[in-house]
């Protein structure tokens, strides 16, 4: 059974070490604060960024938290180590939004064992679903769906050339994007000519579309991007070989992060659907009730939206992410 939870945090980012941060390790001893450890992706988008603020504000000492804080760079051996310093620091709980989905049996067991409970934020793993309490995130493959069914209605009826830029390898959110979207354009006219890993960031979106253009030029109708980063990123790239984005290129991405509804509302992107970032008043909560022994779901949804140019132009003012 899937929940829908709501919410709503938004604080400033601060700058923390990589293990660095809010608390020394251990448990809520006698200051009655409980101690949670987050392993964190990395800070790869804009959208990790408000992931981020969003969960530093919600484990907050004024929320009844001490946070130890860990971005691991996008490296999953990293992470996985953050994970194992947690267990050795005797935290209350552990939070970690996995880099890719493989590989982290081992450490879970370890957790499991030392008695810390695991909530899983935003992306998943294909580790037993008992190594874990819950899990707090977003429906990556109806966003990818809803990206695809876009793609398919305004384009799917005549042949359409299409690329891809694809998410980190091996993450829940490109698997998950990729096979929901897929789904949505089988059948159609939609010729894919290409679809190859930006690794969520603006940089390599920048490098892949640039190696797109150069190897079809002109036959590329649309540009899927499995978030606002690299369709960013893909911008550049598009306008360098003197093309129009969102007239030349059609261009779909996911996020909605502020840069990215900007983009859509001048224009250069043309449909983009949400990731909501906020979920760490979710998760606070969920981990103040595992920790109390109380009965919690398996998985929790946040739900998301989809925006077009109009869209985009009327809620820009008022987003807060």
């Amino acid at each position: 059974m899937k929940k829908i939870l709501g919410g709503l945090a938004v604080a400033g980012m601060m700058s923390l070490a990589l293990v660095g941060c809010s608390a020394s390790g251990g448990d809520s001893g006698g200051d009655g604060l409980i101690t949670v450890g987050f392993a964190q992706t990395g800070s790869e988008s804009g959208w990790r960024s408000a992931n981020t603020e969003s969960m530093k504000a919600a484990f907050s000492e004024e929320n009844g938290f001490k946070l130890v804080f860990n971005a691991a760079d996008n490296k999953p051996e990293a992470q996985i180590a953050a994970v194992r310093s947690f267990i050795n620091q005797g935290v209350d709980a552990i939070v970690i939004a996995p880099i890719v989905v493989d590989g982290w049996d081992d450490v879970l067991k370890e957790a499991k064992d030392a008695g810390i409970p695991v909530i899983l934020e935003d992306r998943t793993t294909s580790a037993s679903p008992d190594l874990y309490a819950t899990w707090v995130g977003l429906d990556f493959q109806k966003e990818g769906q809803t990206a695809g069914e876009w793609v398919a209605e305004n384009f799917g009826d005549t042949p359409t050339n299409l690329v891809v830029l694809e998410g980190t390898t091996g993450s829940s959110a490109a698997l998950d994007r990729a096979t929901g979207f897929n789904k949505a354009i089988e059948g159609t006219s939609i010729n894919v000519l290409d679809s190859q890993t930006g690794n969520f960031t603006r940089a390599d979106g920048k490098t892949v579309m640039e190696g797109f253009l150069q190897k079809y030029g002109k036959d590329i109708n649309v540009l899927f991007a499995h978030n606002d980063d690299m369709g960013l990123g893909a911008l550049d790239a598009i306008k360098a070989a003197g093309l129009v984005p969102g007239q030349d290129i059609k261009i779909v991405t996911i996020d909605a992060v502020h840069d990215g509804m900007q983009a859509l509302a001048d224009g250069e992107f043309n449909y983009i659907v949400e990731c909501n970032p906020i979920l760490g008043e979710q998760v606070a909560e969920i981990v103040k009730k595992v920790l109390a022994g109380e009965t919690v779901e398996k998985s929790y949804i946040v739900p998301d939206g989809a925006f077009t140019q109009e869209d985009a132009i009327k809620l820009l003012p008022t987003r807060p992410y």
